[in-house]
């Protein structure tokens, strides 16, 4: 795993959507190579060959030619600035439409909102393959559009961050059987909307309109709202706050992509996770972003909210908290925790303002 003490962090910088691409490829030029090459041996042992893993990636340039082509232009940036094949930044922008070809069990990230006096804040914590810990790091991104900053992975435009607007955006992964990679790959529209969009109002209409094919939920806070937006190739369903909160784990919740999820890839964790939050939100109100971080903390024989890695197991089935992440849009700051909420109280937390 990565020194704590060394994560990396890119100022990634642009007047063009290119310039952005070189900025970051540039940066990354020593490990995004390798970063690709774990990802590679990740789709294998999922069940994504190599033949696969073309067809998808050509699919995901025709779709993204069709709607936002200068987002082709950045990924060419980063191939250039990285010395790495324009292919496999689009594979690793599209790793979870590729990811979601197989058919692997998969256990993954708890979020919620909450509003604490007059302002709202998110909290999340980030799980994944404890093999692809090396290849994270924190980012702040200013070119066309709002600047942003918050947490993704090598070679990857976007994940969980906050704008300039004070719109914050969190990311779990959801899965539906109708799930293909003929629209924008979900990390790519996570870029574009902290990018475009200034209020969670603006970010919906955008989502809306994008040529979505696979499944996420993108749960969005700013000065007014929070929602969770469920995506699916049957649609966009945006499910609001209750008493405030919003909870979301990786099932969907309305029932009409419900109907057809993947529910042997999630469940019966992600239900079970989701039912320990709101009976711990019920047993009282949070008063400070610290009380959100502890909602996450589970120990042996809980649902794993917070997700720690069996090592006897193989890769592909190693999950562990990589991070812990609390945003703050009226401020527009995003805390990142590398490590799981046990380290909270302890760990030094990355605070990233825009």
């Amino acid at each position: 795993m990565t020194d704590k003490t060394e994560r990396l962090h890119l100022e990634v910088a642009g007047a063009t959507h290119r310039e952005l691409g070189l900025s970051r490829g540039a940066a990354l030029r020593g490990s995004l190579g390798g970063a690709y090459a774990k990802y590679a041996e990740l789709f294998r042992v999922l069940g994504v060959d190599e033949e696969r893993e073309r067809d998808g990636v050509a699919r995901v340039i025709a779709a993204l030619r069709g709607w936002r082509p200068e987002l082709l232009e950045a990924f060419e940036g980063i191939a250039e600035g990285a010395g790495v094949e324009f292919e496999k930044i689009v594979a690793l922008n599209a790793r979870t439409e590729l990811i979601a070809l197989g058919d692997k069990p998969s256990s993954e990230c708890s979020t919620l909102t909450a509003e604490i006096g007059e302002q709202r804040y998110g909290v999340q914590t980030w799980d994944w393959h404890i093999e692809l810990d090396p290849f994270w790091h924190t980012h702040t991104v200013a070119g066309p559009g709002l600047r942003y900053a918050g947490l993704t992975e090598q070679g990857i435009l976007s994940k969980i961050g906050v704008n300039e607007a004070g719109l914050a955006l969190h990311f779990n992964i959801l899965g539906h059987r109708d799930d293909c990679p003929d629209g924008v790959p979900m990390h790519v529209l996570s870029s574009v909307v902290l990018s475009e969009c200034r209020t969670v109002d603006e970010a919906i209409a955008l989502i809306r309109e994008a040529p979505v094919t696979s499944s996420s939920a993108f749960t969005m806070l700013d000065a007014q709202r929070a929602v969770s937006v469920e995506m699916s190739p049957e649609g966009v369903f945006v499910i609001e706050a209750v008493a405030g909160s919003v909870q979301r784990t990786n099932h969907f919740q309305h029932e009409t992509p419900l109907s057809a999820q993947k529910s042997e890839i999630y469940e019966p964790d992600s239900s079970e996770r989701l039912a320990l939050v709101r009976a711990r939100l019920a047993e009282g109100r949070p008063v400070a972003p610290a009380d959100l971080v502890r909602v996450l903390l589970t120990e042996e024989g809980e649902p794993p909210l917070t997700c720690r890695a069996d090592m006897s197991k193989g890769y592909g089935e190693r999950w562990a908290t990589l991070a812990t992440l609390i945003t703050d849009p009226q401020a527009r700051t995003i805390r990142i925790l590398d490590g799981m909420p046990t380290d909270a109280e302890t760990g030094e937390w990355r605070v990233l303002a825009v």
